[in-house]
This record gives C-alpha cells, sequence and structure tokens, in this order.
C-alpha cells in the first residue's frame, strides 16, 4: 500500500467486530512508532496504556459512560484500545532521566553537547512555564504529534482505527490509575477490524478542496 492509498482508505471506524484480535507483530510496529514519536526538544512528556485483553477494555471503558457511552461500543468490541497520556509537568525529575537517555543512546558527539542540549531544552520548559503559561496545552500538543503517526502508521498496516476525545477523563484516570503516577489522559485510540456495521466505511471521504487550504508562495 502506497501512503496516498492509505490517507485516502483510512476513516474513522463507527463499529468493530468484537472477538478479533490484531497480530502481535502489527501491535509491535505500532508501539516501536509511538515510542520513537516526535517531540519538541525531545521532551517526551507522554505515556501509553495499551488494553488489550476484555478486562483492560473493560477498564477503558469506564470512561464511556453518561454523555460519552455512545463511544462505549468501540471500545469494548476493539481488538486494542490505547489511552495517550500526557505528563502532569515537565519537573526536574523526567527531564534528569530524558538527558540520561539521550547520554546512553549516543546522543552526545561532541564536547559540550549534553550540557547544551539540557540547557536548551530547559530554556523551552521555562519559556512555556513562565512566559507562556502554557506547559500543559504545549504537552498536548506533543500527544497530538504521536496520535497524527499512529494513525497513519495503523492506515499504511491496513489496521482499522478510532481516535475519541469523546470520554471522561477524570473517570478514565481513576480507572487506570494514571493521576497517581503523574499522569492524565488526552485521547484514546481503538484499533482492530470494523464491523459489517460499520456505515462510515461506505460513505466517501469529505475534506475542503485545495484552493482552499493551501497557499504556494
Amino acid at each position: 500500500m502506497t501512503l496516498d492509498d492509505a490517507v485516502i482508505a483510512r476513516h474513522t471506524v463507527k463499529a468493530f467486530e468484537p472477538g478479533k484480535t490484531l497480530p502481535d507483530e502489527q501491535i509491535e510496529t505500532l508501539l516501536n512508532l509511538l515510542q520513537n514519536s516526535p517531540s519538541s526538544v525531545n521532551s517526551q512528556p507522554w505515556h501509553f496504556v495499551v488494553a488489550s485483553t476484555p478486562e483492560g477494555r473493560a477498564a477503558m471503558a469506564k470512561g464511556a459512560t453518561a454523555e460519552f457511552v455512545y463511544n462505549e461500543a468501540k471500545i469494548v468490541n476493539a481488538s486494542h484500545v490505547i489511552a495517550l497520556c500526557m505528563r502532569r509537568d515537565l519537573d526536574e525529575q523526567h527531564l534528569q532521566n530524558v538527558l540520561a537517555q539521550e547520554q546512553q543512546d549516543g546522543r552526545f558527539k561532541a564536547e559540550g553537547a549534553q550540557a547544551g542540549q539540557d540547557k536548551g531544552r530547559r530554556s523551552y520548559v521555562d519559556m512555556h512555564r513562565y512566559e507562556l503559561r502554557d506547559v500543559p496545552q504545549w504537552m498536548e500538543k506533543q500527544v497530538y504529534l504521536a496520535l497524527g503517526g499512529l494513525l497513519l502508521g495503523a492506515a499504511m498496516l491496513g489496521i482499522d482505527a478510532t481516535p475519541m476525545e469523546g470520554f471522561d477523563s477524570r473517570e478514565l484516570d481513576r480507572a487506570l490509575g494514571l493521576r497517581e503516577k503523574g499522569f492524565t489522559s488526552v485521547v484514546l485510540v481503538s484499533l482492530g477490524y470494523r464491523a459489517a456495521t460499520d456505515f462510515n466505511a461506505d460513505l466517501p471521504k469529505s475534506r475542503l478542496p485545495r484552493d482552499e487550504i493551501f497557499t504556494f508562495i
């Protein structure tokens, strides 16, 4: 499948076929994609919770109640569900952890490179913390970068996917014990096989024309 084919073929699945499980190697590819997602100054302010069992999906579905109950079936009937989460803050421990991993992975070849990377990253963190005062929004943007890559990767593998913002983050955080670990849920993605009742599969894709969304200079 070419990239063009995948972009046109992918759609937001409205119903999954229950009981069908994606191959482990495909899931491993998507996890590798998430782990290697880009982020501003390599801040990596995320955590990913992967549900692959009925019990795990049931825990995820606790966020799809009340006004969000319409998403419950998309969670419990999928093969896998991933909660893309963000950190509560870019604290000192996380900054040191990222720097240590970069050192371990051989990122610093030149003298002073490690100190320069640390200083540069901290300058961005401080800018967002003090001048812009938008650290949560900045971290959330990085999570959405990972989301975009995940959806495109799934499409390239022929995996059906549904991104969802329609859930109660407080209830989901409670069900997954996220806040005690310093995280909060941002968006869910269900992965699996679309059912015959997925009406969106037969509808044409609709996007604004290029002359409205592109400016060439």
